[in-house]
């Protein structure tokens, strides 16, 4: 394969096509099914995979047949199926991402919004622009430069979901429905990942797993004059505060549910502290600190391994707390949280949840009411071992490609779709990457894609498509 051909192609393609076609998919408000309760009346993540589906059909890849797939009462996903090339090895390249996106939020800067494309200064800025909506352009660019400059590529297949910014709950439907038509996966290419730096390509060993339920305290059927119940009654509040107690400690953060922690491997330890060693900083600069706030530890080390395999805790809403203007002097019926737990890649999601269950509901304070609303479990993912051929392709894209050699890192964030796959093709092979740097913003506001990095991606796909093709 002619690699230094691969590389201009690359980046003209992305210029003169990916670019203004992904910036029109910015302008599609394709918000998860679990923040649009009215996504199917809407119509924005069939538009968003009809969108891109044109894209794809109109690059006009040899032999490629591009399908809308839909089971029914769930979202629909796009596949691309792209036949091997003569003479490439056997097997399945599966290369993932997701088209569905997170809400818009507020606080944008001033000429910028999640549905506005604004390109400047070498970014693409909007709403799914980075958090995922590049991947199946990146993922069809590096097999059609593959094709045109003397490379080589097994089937490939492009999988593009629209449910993972809501945890992927449609995925093991499509998994089980397409299994036979996958046949047999050696290869997972995943774009939905971060980068520490725009300095080198980043590889991902590490996604944690997630538990959220809701859970309301209730000590009343309606509130009551506080100066008449307090005193008298619990506080719905206080007895929420005692049972999170059990979960975990509000001094250190530490998760006291055994369920949820793992011993973390001494591969993983040595990798973090070779990625902090290579970029200062990492951990550290991966977020804006207001003035006066310090991390919750100074060793950066540290920091990294409670961010990719310790287990946290998030409240990330609350209900029956009246907004400011509303509250009156009374003692509220029930308070409830919805708690959002990551998890580290190995523990089990489905035992963490019972576990914290039977904390949240077992010996009640007060004998108040706990009511366990909707929950969730995915799957976290601990990457296989390099193949040899797999870390030579990498190596060459990190000289040729970005001039530095490749590093990886754990992500604290969770893609429950790599997990499945793991247990569905334990003999893959996985190159987990993507253009999600420190400055991404990706779910706030701002978001946005450094697009000559997103460049250098696809390329270094392209390398692996070809080694893989002729291991």
């Amino acid at each position: 394969m002619d690699r230094i051909a691969v590389a201009k192609t690359v980046d003209r393609v992305w210029d003169e096509s990916v670019l203004p076609s992904l910036s029109e998919l910015v302008e599609i408000p394709a918000v998860s099914p679990a923040f649009d309760a009215g996504w199917v009346e809407s119509g924005h993540l069939d538009a968003a995979v009809e969108h891109v589906r044109r894209w794809i059909a109109e690059r006009g890849v040899e032999g490629a047949t591009v399908e809308v797939v839909r089971l029914p009462e769930r979202t629909p996903l796009l596949l691309v199926d792209v036949p091997a090339t003569e003479g490439a090895a056997e097997g399945t390249v599966l290369l993932y991402g997701h088209l569905d996106k997170q809400p818009p939020m507020e606080g944008w800067s001033e000429g910028l919004g999640p549905w506005t494309p604004v390109v400047r200064d070498d970014r693409l800025y909007g709403r799914g622009a980075a958090d995922d909506g590049y991947a199946g352009y990146a993922a069809i660019t590096a097999i059609e430069a593959v094709r045109a400059h003397g490379g080589a590529h097994a089937r490939s297949v492009v999988l593009l979901e629209t449910g993972e910014e809501s945890g992927s709950p449609d995925l093991p439907a499509y998994l089980e429905h397409l299994s036979e038509r996958l046949g047999d996966v050696s290869l997972v290419v995943c774009l939905d990942s971060g980068a520490g730096d725009y300095d080198r390509m980043w590889l991902t060993t590490s996604l944690r797993g997630m538990v959220s339920l809701e859970v309301t305290v209730r000590v009343l059927e309606s509130g009551l004059h506080s100066g008449i119940a307090s005193g008298i009654v619990p506080s719905s509040f206080r007895v929420l505060r005692q049972l999170l107690d059990r979960l975990e400690d509000s001094a250190t953060g530490e998760i006291l549910v055994s369920e949820l922690n793992v011993e973390i491997p001494e591969n993983r330890i040595a990798e973090t502290r070779s990625a902090i060693e290579a970029v200062p900083g990492l951990v550290r600069n991966s977020v804006p600190w207001p003035e006066g706030l310090r991390p919750v530890a100074e060793d950066e080390v540290e920091l990294a391994l409670n961010n990719s395999w310790r287990p946290t805790l998030s409240i990330i809403g609350a209900g029956g707390l009246p907004e400011l203007p509303d509250a009156g002097n009374v003692l509220r019926p029930y308070t409830t949280a919805l708690l959002s737990f990551r998890l580290p890649p190995t523990a089990d999601p489905e035992a963490a949840l019972r576990a914290v269950r039977e904390k949240l509901t077992t010996d009640v304070p007060y004998g108040a009411k706990v009511i366990i609303g909707h929950t969730e479990a995915g799957l976290g993912w601990n990457a296989p071992d390099l193949a040899p051929w797999l870390s030579d392709a990498l190596d060459q894209a990190g000289k040729e490609i970005f001039g530095a050699e490749w590093l990886t890192m754990g992500l604290g964030g969770s893609i429950p779709f790599m997990g499945l796959l793991h247990d569905a093709y334990p003999a893959a092979q996985f190159v987990v990457t993507g253009a999600l740097g420190p400055d991404s913003n990706a779910h706030v506001p701002d978001e946005s894609l450094n697009f000559p990095f997103a460049a250098k991606i696809t390329s270094a796909i392209a390398y692996v498509l070809d080694a893989h093709a002729t291991r």
